[in-house]
């Protein structure tokens, strides 16, 4: 099946350049366009990127809760988790497509739309 829906995420880390410029707890509605992706992981593996906090964004309720409901959580990733970083922060990967937002789009959804994760990774990746 394809998903196409804006999903409402949360920064759980800014450990990395890509996030440099997110609050932890921060709140963003992200375009999602895919098929049967999701982020499936072993338990060991999910507690090593807790602990590490390279987990970057989660799934998350109107509270901005990480959750498993699959009105909120719409591929079912483990952890409710939506973008994960490598150790040293320099890799992100993530399911929502940032790119696509553009002021004057999305009109009719609430939230913040704008994840400026490639400003953030300029700035860091030109010393600027």
């Amino acid at each position: 099946r394809h998903v196409s829906h804006i999903a409402r995420t949360r920064v759980s880390s800014n450990g990395s350049p890509w996030l440099s410029s997110f609050k932890p707890g921060e709140m963003h509605s992200i375009a999602m366009s895919h098929g049967e992706g999701k982020f499936v992981a072993s338990s060991e593996a999910l507690d090593a990127l807790a602990a590490n906090g390279q987990i970057a964004f989660q799934y998350v309720n109107e509270a901005g809760v990480p959750t498993m409901n699959g009105l909120d959580n719409i591929n079912g990733s483990s952890m409710a988790i939506e973008g994960i970083m490598s150790e040293d922060g320099h890799i992100l990967g993530k399911m929502g497509h940032s790119e696509r937002y553009e002021e004057n789009l999305f009109q009719n959804i609430s939230g913040n739309k704008d994840q400026n994760i490639f400003e953030n990774g300029i700035r860091f990746f030109t010393h600027e």
